[in-house]
């Protein structure tokens, strides 16, 4: 078996490399390349490795025709065209858990260094004046921190503000009160942290929800002398309206650790007496970036090995534990998608995944990807579990997934129903032995058969002597079957026989078969 190759493309920690060899990688370190450069070798990998400086643009997604992974060493994918590499079918993976500590400790730095002054205070002790009556710092004891996003990074920073006997309130609209009693602090809505916080800082993504989320408008709100701090994302203030508020007094004092646009050139806030800023160092200490590095090598290592997909942005999570439980059921998955896909014609307008027994315990993401990648297979064919998904969507196709824990005549069962102009279409599908994928149904005839290699779709008119003639046919044209597979609604009525090949059938072989009596429809199948 060929070792999956990997490309770090980024100046990483050197023990990354070791770790991809050590989990059955090849590994190539060239930092520094230049696109064209990435653009000429990035064909050969299945893995590539990033900090911040490589960019994965749509160029680069296009030249790499073997690629299955970008990992970002750390928690920003700016850097990344992500619908690109989705459309590519390319895992994007960051590590959002390596510089946590890291970034939240910058977060309280920054309030210090807000608190009591210290940059101004340092630069003018050290050109030479001794400025002591000149700065009136506060303290931090007994006041209000406002949170905007008590997430993972939000909730350590929570953590060390409750340490020094600091007040939390915090607005996220995804924390539970059960999460928030937890983690110690109050859950508000934002305009109640606004008028209430006597420092703010922010620990959310930047989304089209959260940009500019302290607005002019919301600064405003603001209770007068708040000092914010800002360790998360450029985009979530807005800057020209914080200088005017640095301006008016309504805000004391701004730490910002990222911009709008960065590299930060200029700013509206430079130059301001009562604002600090760093270049992005949130996530800079040694222990981040060695965390960083070894985390994501560890989980690309993992998915291009093992199967396991962590801290993917643009596909469902999926143990290395998990993976092979789910392995059969995802190729069940895949070939009941694909074979509705092959069967149903018109327009598609909907489908619907159900989870029947043992398999409405397992996580429905991947079970309802692998469907979308059977069935998407017949417009295009580099789809897979990643872009699927996005292709679906591109189509219009209304998605719903449904488990039911009652137990039917399997064990297990999965069913994919597609609407179409001329109704539903619907197949089943069951795991025997817990790993070998059964047809059990298709459009209401109950029929078991294995899905695999190049078949035979036959609706006829149940009558004597059909199957010989389908035999005598194939088997004049040198075709040889496999397995034969039979069902039918009821005695002389609709039939439907599903037999396997040892090879593609020509079209006039199909042609021919529809002309036998009593045949409705001929479709040859492939899997």
């Amino acid at each position: 078996m060929t070792k999956p190759k990997v490309l770090i493309s980024d100046k990483m920690d050197p023990n990354a490399a070791r770790i991809f060899e050590e989990r059955g990688c090849e590994v190539d370190v060239k930092p520094g390349m230049t696109p064209e450069e990435l653009a000429a070798v990035i064909g050969e990998y299945d893995g590539l490795a990033i900090r911040s400086a490589t960019k994965v643009t749509p160029a680069i997604l296009e030249a790499a025709t073997n690629l299955k992974v970008v990992g970002r060493a750390g928690i920003g994918v700016d850097n990344v065209d992500i619908p690109a590499a989705s459309s590519k079918g390319v895992v994007v993976m960051n590590t959002p858990f390596g510089n946590s500590i890291t970034t939240a400790e910058h977060a309280i730095a920054m309030m210090f260094a807000l608190a009591r002054q210290i940059p101004a205070a340092n630069a003018r002790t050290q050109a030479g004046e001794w400025p002591k009556n000149d700065f009136m710092g506060v303290e931090v004891t007994g006041k209000t921190l406002g949170l905007i996003g008590a997430g993972n990074i939000g909730s350590i920073v929570a953590a060390r503000a409750l340490g020094l006997r600091m007040k939390v309130v915090a607005f996220d609209p995804f924390l539970t009160p059960e999460r928030a009693i937890e983690i110690g602090v109050e859950k508000v809505d934002l305009d109640t942290l606004l008028a209430r916080a006597d420092f703010i800082t922010l620990h959310t993504p930047l989304t089209d929800e959260t940009r500019n989320i302290l607005s002019r408008e919301n600064l405003a709100k603001t209770k007068k002398g708040v000092r914010i701090v800002n360790c998360a994302r450029g985009g979530l203030i807005d800057e020209a309206a914080l200088a005017d508020a640095l301006d008016s007094g309504q805000v004391a004092g701004a730490a910002l650790d990222v911009f709008q646009t960065e590299p930060a050139k200029e700013s509206p806030l430079f130059g301001k007496p009562n604002f600090v800023c760093t270049p992005h160092l949130g996530a800079s200490t040694t222990e981040a970036q060695v965390n960083v590095a070894l985390q994501v090598a560890e989980q690309m290592a993992d998915y291009l090995v093992n199967g396991g997909v962590s801290n993917a942005l643009n596909m469902p999570s999926l143990s290395a534990e998990e993976a092979p439980k789910l392995r059969p059921y995802m190729g069940l998955a895949e070939s009941l998608g694909s074979l509705v896909g092959q069967l149903a014609h018109g327009n598609l307008t909907r489908i619907s995944i159900e989870r029947e027994g043992a398999a409405a315990a397992l996580s429905g993401k991947p079970i309802e990807g692998a469907v979308l990648a059977g069935l998407m297979r017949q417009y295009s064919d580099t789809v897979n579990m990643v872009n699927a998904p996005y292709l679906a969507k591109e189509r219009g196709l209304d998605i719903r997934s449904i488990r039911h824990e009652t137990e039917g005549a399997y064990n297990t069962l999965l069913r994919v129903t597609v609407g179409t102009d001329s109704g539903d279409r619907s197949v089943a599908g069951t795991l025997f032995g817990s790993d070998a994928p059964r047809l059990t149904e298709i459009f209401g005839v109950r029929i078991e058969a294995e899905l695999t290699g190049h078949m035979l779709y036959i609706v006829n008119e149940d009558a004597p002597g059909f199957i010989g003639r389908i035999g005598s046919l194939l088997g004049e044209n040198g075709i040889n079957i496999g397995t034969f597979h039979l069902g039918r609604r009821e005695a002389g009525g609709e039939a439907v026989l599903l037999l396997s090949v040892d090879q593609p059938i020509p079209q006039d072989v199909v042609q021919k078969a529809c002309a036998i009596e009593g045949v409705r429809r001929v479709t040859p199948l492939a899997f």
